[in-house]
């Protein structure tokens, strides 16, 4: 604890202010707030963390023994401890003050009135106080039922009262009569492995907990209390002197737990009461608070929470390797031999666990540090290194240099760990943890920690390369057959495997360099290509899935499918089944490690369509691209034989159809155009709008909820149709729309219901829709209102200016306006809303939420049904759409003009 330190507290002056008061609270209420100012201002003076929350403690120290005093304590036979962190000497701004009031008898009669009295007036003038008050038997009853008590007792310190009273407690509840320290470490490591599932086991969470996330700092403590059972001492020195941490790696924990520390007390001091959580709101503030700073290529936010993710990996590295050794110890039986397997004359197993024969493996043999993950993989049975051997790659770590690097052992290694039939995605991982993947690909090591400030990627940049090797290390075993039917027969007809994984290390190994992270990381595995003399063909097949590996879900999610053009360019670009069948795999698994809730139903859908009508332009020849008369003549003859297999006359579809136009045909299958024709004609000359729901395709596990509707035409119908969705909490993907030679319109729709999914068969969900719908577009005049549903807390961080860019595609006689802006409720109908003002009618509309982050493509035409020819019109619309869907920050619009 801290020496006295007057001008944080001056006894004598709070004395004299006692003194002047009838109650004491004014003069405890003045002092406290004083104490905060001035911590605070030492804070972000530069003071020592460690002092800082040292300091703090020390003052409640002063507070509670002055509260203490003045009551009355008839016996020696009670004492006031603090226990748990205030136990420890530390407590940041807003931690809970842990008091334990213990007594030597239960009879707690005679100490009621002076036990309320303390208490009320803790809570009087402002002190969060967590409180119990317990005998000594008490105490080792609760001790030997709750892990949590015996935990606390042994961080405690006598404030005020006999010493001897904590010295009782303390011998009763010692590890002699419970909770030895086997059974307290296999308490302990259950109680880890449970709070680390909440945070679903990683430390790379958007908002993650510095207290309780892994890595944070109820980790380093966990290693404390272990510690503290098992040698009765309580400091991370100690644990080096027992050999379970070496001196540099006790000071990385030492630096780690302060720069946490750090974390946690600017979040106490923002917030203003105890969070630990580094929410979005405070993330950025933070940042600056520490120093953090702009730079060309990275926010101070995406800089600091670098660091943090670094700090806490760290962490979580060492608290794996002491846990690993505690369990070594504790779980060791003594009277049985251990298990001993040779391998080679480096590696032998020992009761499970891969270790080094002897601790100059690898200063003696390099390339053993490669060879290890190998032979992990090639024996899934070993639970994983010791934890001796997992230090001696940590400290081992600086032989792997350029000449390790260039070294053909440790390249041919590298390709046969790519290679192995199991253990790929959990050795890269280990690599990663352990420190040697990002010193073996130098380039790795830049994007180790390393986030993106938004919603769309909720992982950084190494944990998502890494999470999607685990995707096609699944696929590859079938496991995610079900929920990815064509890309695990997909991936089984790869000539060459390694190749995927290799591409997928690479696809954003260039993030956050400033530039194109495609073209810059393509080039980085040209490099790693001639390093581990991969094949010329290997080569130049992973450069290419690198520079274009956004390219199918760019096409996919903004392009229509349904023009043959989109398809024959798009297959350009791939230019053989190969190409296709690795590109497909990679997209897959890229948007799934990116973002779970990303892999919906409808993206499903539109990516088999893009590879199926791919091949198909492959198979027919990149020199006879599809006609587009044969292609509608396809789709009515396949329709029209449905159709009167049904019993529908010939000559009243085809009548119908010669009002329709070639788009229809090209932008619908031909069960689409037979069901829509069958419920036209069937719907005869009534007035009220037809709305059909059913789902797009006949596998319930993929597409999205087909609306399609005909109704006479009206200016406002996609205006008034995208508002009544809204209102209906539908996610529209995609919008088509077809405006008849007899003035009828029929649109197709695309939605996905709130969770993501198709509405499925719910009855009362698809009467709720329809009902809508019609009900509106009978009215149109009362236009629905849009919804102000509220911004979530975390889209409210995330504010930034819409780019709206215009062109005029002359293939399609129509303008096409790319939309990208903050995601808000409402903003379809928003837009829609606006291209009703401007008196525009919209073809097309493909919609893609990414995150906090709309990216939607609208082809629109004027009131004559042509291109948007006027830049002025074009220039008034684009600030329009600004002014409606911005944000008001000081950022210009990234926006531009194309007629």
């Amino acid at each position: 604890m801290p020496q006295v330190d007057s001008e944080l507290f001056d006894a004598g002056q709070f004395q004299a202010e006692l003194s002047l008061k009838a109650s004491p609270l004014a003069a405890f209420k003045k002092f406290i707030r004083a104490a905060n100012a001035t911590l605070d201002a030492r804070f972000l003076a530069g003071r020592s963390v460690r002092r800082l929350v040292e300091d703090r403690a020390w003052f409640i120290d002063q507070m509670l023994i002055a509260a203490w005093n003045r009551f009355s304590w008839p016996e020696d036979g009670i004492a006031l401890l603090a226990v748990g962190g205030y136990g420890r000497g530390e407590l940041h701004p807003h931690s809970d003050i842990d008091l334990l009031i213990l007594l030597a008898e239960e009879e707690q009669e005679r100490f009621r009135d002076s036990i309320e009295g303390f208490l009320t007036l803790l809570w009087d003038v402002g002190l969060a106080v967590g409180q119990s008050v317990r005998s000594l038997r008490e105490c080792t009853t609760e001790a030997l039922a709750d892990l949590t008590v015996i935990t606390n007792l042994m961080e405690s310190r006598t404030l005020a009262g006999p010493e001897h009273l904590r010295q009782a407690m303390l011998a009763a509840t010692s590890v002699e009569h419970l909770w030895p320290g086997r059974a307290f470490y296999l308490a302990k490591r259950a109680e880890q492995s449970a709070r680390h599932a909440k945070y679903n086991d990683t430390e790379y969470n958007l908002e993650p907990n510095v207290k309780g996330s892994p890595g944070g700092l109820r980790d380093i403590q966990t290693l404390l209390w272990i510690a503290r059972r098992q040698f009765g001492t309580l400091n991370l020195q100690a644990l080096v002197g027992q050999g379970f941490l070496t001196e540099s790696e006790c000071s990385l924990l030492i630096s780690a737990q302060e720069y946490l520390w750090k974390v946690r007390y600017a979040l106490h001091m923002l917030a203003g009461r105890p969070e630990d959580r580094l929410l979005f709101d405070h993330q950025r503030r933070i940042a600056n608070l520490l120093g953090y700073e702009d730079n060309d290529a990275k926010l101070a936010v995406e800089r600091f929470m670098q660091k943090y993710y670094r700090v806490v990996m760290d962490v979580s590295q060492l608290s794996d390797v002491v846990m690993q050794h505690f369990e070594e110890v504790n779980l060791r039986d003594e009277q049985v031999p251990a298990a001993v397997t040779p391998i080679n004359n480096r590696f032998q197993i020992r009761n499970g666990y891969l270790e080094v024969v002897h601790p100059q493996v690898f200063l003696r043999t390099p390339f053993a540090l490669m060879e290890l993950f190998v032979l992990l993989a090639q024996n899934p049975a070993v639970k994983g290194p010791s934890a001796g051997t997992i230090r001696l790659l940590r400290d081992s770590r600086h032989l792997i240099d350029d000449a390790f690097r260039q070294d053909i052992r440790n390249t041919s290694l590298f390709i046969e760990l790519l290679k192995s039939e199991s253990g790929i995605h959990r050795n890269l991982r280990r690599m990663n943890r352990y420190g040697l993947l990002g010193l073996y690909l130098p380039e790795f090591g830049q994007i180790v920690g390393q986030m993106q400030h938004d919603l769309f990627h909720i992982y950084t940049v190494d944990a998502h390369t890494l999470n999607l090797i685990k995707h096609l290390r699944k696929m590859s075993y079938d496991v995610l057959a079900e929920k990815y039917p064509l890309a695990t027969r997909v991936i089984h007809k790869l000539p060459k495997p390694e190749l995927i994984y290799i591409a997928g290390l690479y696809h954003d190994i260039a993030k956050g360099r400033g530039g194109d992270h495609s073209e810059l990381g393509a080039e980085d595995v040209e490099a790693f290509g001639r390093r581990h003399q991969l094949p010329e063909w290997d080569t130049r097949l992973v450069s290419w899935l690198v520079r274009n590996h956004l390219v199918m879900s760019t096409t996919a999610q903004r392009k229509d499918l349904s023009d043959p053009q989109v398809i024959h360019d798009f297959a350009l670009t791939v230019g053989d089944h190969t190409h296709l069948d690795y590109l497909y795999v990679l997209t897959v698994a890229d948007i799934t490690a990116t973002n779970p809730s990303l892999w919906n139903s409808w993206r499903a859908t539109l990516l088999r369509q893009l590879y199926t009508e791919t091949k198909r332009a492959l198979r027919r020849g990149l020199e006879n691209p599809v006609n587009r008369e044969e292609q509608i003549r396809s789709t009515q003859q396949s329709a029209l034989d449905t159709l009167m297999r049904r019993g529908i006359d010939a000559d009243d579809a085809e009548q119908l159809w010669s009002q329709l136009g070639d788009t229809y045909f090209l932008r619908h299958t031909a069960l689409d155009v037979a069901w829509h024709t069958e419920a036209i004609l069937g719907h005869g000359d009534t007035a009220e709008p037809l709305v059909l729901i059913r789902e797009t395709t006949q596998r319930d596990s993929e597409g999205g909820t087909q609306i399609f509707i005909y109704a006479a035409d009206q200016h406002d119908f996609f205006a008034v149709t995208v508002a009544v969705m809204d209102q209906l909490n539908l996610n529209i993907q995609d919008a088509r729309i077809i405006t008849s030679s007899s003035q009828f319109t029929l649109d197709t729709y695309i939605v996905l219901d709130t969770d993501g999914g198709s509405i499925g068969n719910n009855p009362a969900r698809i009467a709720q829709i329809r009902g809508g719908l019609i009900e509106a577009l009978k009215h149109p005049e009362e236009y629905p209102s849009i919804i102000n549903r509220r911004v979530t807390r975390q889209l409210k961080h995330f504010a930034f200016s819409p780019q709206v860019n215009i062109y005029t595609d002359t293939t399609r006689s129509a303008s096409l306006i790319e939309l990208t802006a903050p995601d808000r409720p409402g903003l379809l109908a928003r837009v829609g809303r606006i291209f009703l003002d401007f008196d525009l009618s919209v073809l097309n509309a493909k919609i893609a939420t990414l995150g906090e982050r709309v990216e939607d493509v609208f082809y629109v035409t004027d009131a004559d049904g042509r291109p948007l020819a006027d830049p002025a019109l074009c220039s008034a619309l684009q600030q329009a759409l600004i002014k409606q869907l911005g944000e008001s920050d000081s950022q210009t619009p990234l926006s531009r003009i194309s007629i």
